[in-house]
């Protein structure tokens, strides 16, 4: 029952008032705001495209003044739509995207740079030569000896920690060691360091507040999620200053009220969230072996683990899901960078007008007649973890068309699932109870169906996929004491429509014909994972285990 109980007492603490909650999401493609009645239901909405910046290959930054227009503009069209006062509204609860950082003058709040993009690459050589330093070497064994006397799993998982191009702590090494600016500000103790929650809580209270909560904190590469502080050794290690770092407060939190100049009225702040983490508890799943698959920009594989910290070998890493009152839920997640993202990709060639196009191309053919796609614009996450592995089409002939080079990049979205799940059930050993789908790329049945087929699993997938702002929504409703959304949040564990219940079936449900016999499912697998190697060695022997199976 992880996470039920503290709901539960939260969502009983005071009598439900009349009023409105505000549920935003700032995802990496695009920021969305839904209004929502104490039943949680969608009144209002608005939600505008978010453009990145690529001013230098591998770089990927965000405009802090763009971003900062565009999120005040959905708030207000959002209420608008609903057809309601600003003063109607009784909380705000803000779910973002995870590690895009930025960092500002403490004294007039300007910032010193764009946002840096989680999916930036600017610290790939950074974080090859720490991985493979002598210090980390040091720190690893030593805290692998440790282990072995205490059984301490703090330890454990400090032994088996590694740096990745995802976390903040290498990028943020990197400006600190870079930008002259910032340097002279951490010396004159005037530099501000945050995720995008702590900065639009900064300037929606107009500099009054800094802070950040567990939940964005934890994904950061810079926590410590088994003593719930910022980490002392990791920070140490990286020459980063704890004075940069704001405090870290509970999920579902009184973060103060926006300055009443942006919106005409103070609109309490009421909660923070991480967007997975908040996509995790909007489809809720609040208990031990609840799984979500969210394909949004990126592939998020996300298990509760209870209060159990797990860290894995191969790319499951622990993280905390959210902490209300005395409750804290742990997730282990693995994840895969490039997945809307290959989508856009495809339709800025050409290859097809509309994303929702691609299901029927898809499924228009037998199979993709041995193409493959491997999906790694920014590298190959778990298992393989080679940020430098390079996107690309192998099995053309001149008989391919874009038909099948739609398939293969479907596919290939579909067979990253597969991977990551079979990589949870070898290193998570907690038994998986449910798994949940949520993200634009989960409209695609296409996916869904063949996703559910190589796990051999059922996938539920909701009927609003928008469940980050759902999530947010519901931690803001819980924490002003809006007793309806506790209701409404238990509602929603069995409003997943049977016509969307995604069954391992190896068949089209709507037509009954199979489209993909067991046998080409293995050699399609084979075949991709043996690209997979090949992109991860650039065009090397495929390893002996994988030579026997094809």
């Amino acid at each position: 029952m992880s996470g039920v109980r503290a709901v539960q007492e939260q969502s009983t603490a005071g009598a439900s008032p009349a009023g409105f909650v505000l549920g935003l999401d700032v995802g990496s493609s695009v920021i969305r705001c839904h209004v929502y009645d104490h039943a949680t239901r969608i009144c209002g909405s608005s939600a505008q495209k978010l453009e990145s910046l690529y001013p230098q290959a591998g770089r990927v930054e965000i405009d802090p003044d763009v971003l900062w227009l565009q999120f005040v503009t959905v708030i207000k069209e959002s209420v608008k739509a609903a057809g309601i006062e600003m003063n109607q509204v009784v909380g705000l609860g803000i779910s973002t995207q995870r590690a895009t950082f930025i960092t500002w003058n403490k004294k007039t709040g300007n910032h010193f740079h764009n946002f840096i993009s989680w999916q930036d690459l600017r610290a790939v050589e950074l974080v090859k030569s720490w991985n493979n330093s002598l210090t980390m070497k040091l720190v690893q064994s030593s805290c692998r000896v440790l282990h072995f006397f205490t059984r301490n799993k703090r330890l454990l998982a400090f032994s088996l920690f590694s740096f990745t191009n995802q976390h903040v702590s290498l990028r943020l090494a990197w400006i600190l060691q870079n930008l002259v600016e910032v340097q002279k500000a951490v010396e004159e103790d005037n530099c501000c360091f945050g995720t995008i929650d702590t900065w639009l809580l900064h300037k929606l209270t107009k500099g009054s507040e800094f802070a950040t909560d567990f939940s964005n904190a934890s994904t950061t590469g810079l926590f410590d999620p088994f003593k719930m502080r910022w980490s002392r050794l990791l920070t140490s290690l990286l020459s980063i200053p704890l004075s940069i770092l704001p405090p870290v407060r509970d999920t579902s939190h009184n973060f103060g009220s926006a300055d009443e100049e942006i919106f005409g009225v103070p609109i309490p702040i009421v909660a923070l969230v991480a967007d997975q983490q908040s996509a995790m508890f909007g489809e809720c799943c609040f208990h031990t072996g609840d799984v979500k698959l969210t394909m949004g920009t990126g592939t998020f594989l996300d298990i509760n683990t209870g209060n159990d910290l797990q860290h894995t070998v191969r790319g499951f890493y622990p993280l905390i899901g959210w902490k209300i009152g005395q409750e804290v839920v742990c997730l282990a997640e693995s994840n895969a960078g490039d997945t809307g993202t290959i989508i856009r990709w495809a339709q800025e060639l050409d290859l097809f007008t509309d994303a929702a196009e691609t299901e029927k191309m898809a499924k228009s053919l037998e199979d993709s007649e041995g193409v493959c796609f491997v999906p790694s614009f920014s590298g190959l996450q778990a298992p393989l973890n080679d940020p430098c592995a390079c996107a690309s089409f192998m099995g053309l002939k001149p008989s391919t068309n874009k038909y099948h080079l739609v398939r293969a990049i479907l596919e290939s979205i579909a067979f990253r699932n597969k991977q990551l799940y079979e990589l949870m059930q070898k290193e998570i050993h907690i038994p998986v109870t449910k798994v949940r789908a949520d993200g634009g790329v989960c409209r695609n049945n296409f996916v869904m169906q063949m996703t559910s087929d190589l796990i051999n699993a059922n996938i539920e997938r909701p009927v609003n996929i928008d469940v980050s702002c759902l999530g947010a929504a519901s931690l803001a409703g819980l924490a002003v004491g809006m007793c309806g959304f506790y209701k409404s949040v238990s509602y929603l564990a069995s409003c997943f429509l049977p016509m969307v219940f995604l069954f391992p079936n190896h068949r089209i449900i709507e037509s009954g014909k199979p489209w993909c016999p067991l046998s080409s499912i293995h050699i399609c697998t084979l075949l991709t994972k043996y690209s997979f190697y090949l992109l991860y060695g650039w065009i090397s022997p495929p390893p002996t285990s994988l030579q026997s199976e094809l």
